[in-house]
């Protein structure tokens, strides 16, 4: 190797000229999701994937051969003119076969559209419309929305079916075949994957339209193997090989926060819940699999406690529950911690972050429901105010937030203009406030303010009050027309089984806590406050029902 000498170094050492310094270099080692499961296979090949079925049944593979039929899979789309950039659309729940779906289409290069079955079929064929996919693949319990969604897709062209049984039969221009049977004749050889570049799209998924029109949100090889890494970190996620994970939160929901991936990288044995996530269906499978880490929104696990409480049954495996994709109610934060005696893990996120932003940190001296935690390496907060200017002081006020990183988007899928200012920084429409420590506490939703007199009103410090109350399950509040303040909020209450509370109570726990001119006029007690796609309390249901005076 020849080295140059330079300067007066060169000089004292006597070097003479003509030589030259040649940097070493490191591997082109392309972050596609294909290595996940190829590293699963390799280094954790016995390490169990069990999926709840029917009657208590437990469907079971390994990784070993979780890595095979997903090449199968490949190999079938391959034959039917699939190739890179394609988008395949999946309408399934958490699955074995889900998984080795998303693997096949991600690892062939092309881009898996997941589908959320708890929407409307016509705005299903709308978002397949959008994406020009041609193949489906859909749980059998789900063919009743898929036929009603075909009826405004006629894009599909072949639809396989997947966790059931069902008889090849034509519907409109679409061929419909179960998956299992055809996957037995097919060999992988020559199937090729992972040979492209890391920034290829892997994945599109609708957001669930709380606020508006849903919009598409194209992830990348890369950024989703980078936010793997991140989702890994021990003040994160913290996932090891001994760990046993159920992600409840649900695969067409932002890549089920990641943890398909994150997961098999980890070497960790992988649970899925199927359709049935009630209180009962999630506590036996916790106890059978002996899950240590459970995922989901907080309303899930108010029907887990409901059904400890009414059998007693203990949960001696699980080590921590992680929350996020709504705020997590004070009230029930206490409760499963004083329940199961295991900590709560607050996040925040959202689909456009692949979706992980922040993660509450388990040591910390303080735990609060409220605190959504830190970013860890990899993505970046800042607070701005409304016309888009950095707040001169980032620590203890309340601000627009703003997110940049390797797994934060840049532009809507079919949209040219950058979702992203100059610098790169997306605005989230969510307020916030970071305390001294970093800690991120989400104080509201721009769009969710109301304005009374002049002057605004913030939803969620009103919420957080009243969902502190034991007898509160879910609270919402809401702008209500007023002829003389344009605006006044409502307060809308579902209350636990079994609870009472007066309204002067629900509206007494504000007194002190709030601006008095903050306080609602009116309580509405509603049986079952209605959900979105996503679990979250949905407000523009809400609003539809309520919010005309």
């Amino acid at each position: 190797m020849e080295l140059e000498c330079r300067g007066d170094r060169a000089a004292a050492a006597g070097c003479g000229g003509g030589l030259q310094v040649i940097d070493g270099s490191m591997q082109d080692f392309p972050l596609t999701l294909d290595r996940i499961v190829e590293h699963a296979a390799k280094w954790h090949p016995e390490v169990e994937v069990a999926t709840a079925g029917e009657g208590g049944a437990i469907g079971r593979t390994s990784y070993a051969e979780m890595r095979v039929r997903s090449r199968r899979v490949s190999r079938l789309l391959a034959d039917l003119g699939v190739t890179q950039g394609d988008r395949v659309a999946t309408l399934a729940w958490n699955s074995q076969a889900h998984v080795e779906s998303w693997y096949a289409i991600m690892g062939m290069g092309a881009v898996c559209h997941t589908l959320n079955p708890r929407l409307q079929a016509t705005q299903l064929a709308w978002m397949l419309a959008q994406s020009g996919a041609r193949i489906l693949i859909v749980s059998a319990d789900l063919m009743v929305l898929a036929l009603k969604m075909l009826d405004d897709a006629p894009g599909i062209e072949r639809v396989f079916v997947i966790d059931g049984e069902v008889s090849p039969k034509s519907y409109g221009s679409a061929e419909i075949a179960p998956l299992e049977p055809l996957l037995g004749a097919i060999d992988d050889a020559g199937v090729s994957w992972g040979e492209f570049d890391e920034k290829t799209p892997s994945g599109l998924c609708f957001t669930s339209g709380s606020t508006g029109a849903p919009k598409g949100v194209t992830y990348t090889h890369r950024s989703s193997f980078m936010h793997t890494l991140r989702l890994l970190q021990a003040d994160v996620s913290g996932i090891t090989s001994q760990d046993v994970v159920m992600p409840v939160v649900p695969m067409f929901h932002a890549n089920a926060w990641g943890l398909p991936f994150a997961v098999p990288a980890a070497g960790a044995k992988l649970v899925l819940p199927g359709r049935h996530l009630d209180g009962g269906s999630l506590a036996r499978l916790i106890a059978a699999e002996g899950v240590t880490i459970a995922v989901g929104v907080p309303t899930v696990w108010l029907g887990l406690c409901d059904h400890l409480d009414a059998t007693g049954m203990t949960l001696p495996s699980l080590k921590r529950i992680l929350v996020g994709g709504a705020p997590m109610p004070p009230a029930l934060m206490e409760r499963i911690e004083g329940q199961l005696g295991i900590p709560v893990q607050t996040s925040w996120g959202m689909t456009e972050l692949s979706p992980v932003g922040t993660f509450g940190v388990l040591s910390a001296p303080t735990r609060d429901a409220a605190i959504s935690g830190r970013p860890a390496l990899g993505v970046d907060l800042l607070l701005m105010d409304e016309a888009g200017a950095m707040l001169p002081e980032q620590r203890d006020v309340e601000g627009r937030l703003h997110v940049r990183g390797a797994a934060v988007i840049d532009r809507y899928f079919g949209q040219e203009r950058s979702a992203t200012n100059a610098e790169g920084w997306f605005d989230t429409g969510d307020l916030a406030k970071i305390d001294r420590a970093g800690n991120l506490m989400i104080t509201g939703r721009a769009k969710d303010l109301i304005k009374s007199g002049g002057e605004w009103i913030n939803p969620a410090e009103i919420e957080a009050v009243v969902c502190a109350l034991p007898q509160v399950s879910l609270a919402a509040v809401i702008g209500r027309s007023d002829v003389k303040w344009g605006e006044r909020p409502l307060l809308l209450v579902e209350l636990r089984e079994d609870q009472e509370i007066s309204d002067q109570e629900l509206l007494g726990s504000l007194r002190g806590q709030v601006a008095s001119w903050w306080i609602p006029d009116t309580v509405v007690r509603v049986s079952s406050m209605p959900r979105g796609s996503t679990g979250k309390i949905d407000k523009l249901q809400l609003r539809a029902a309520y919010s005309g005076g």
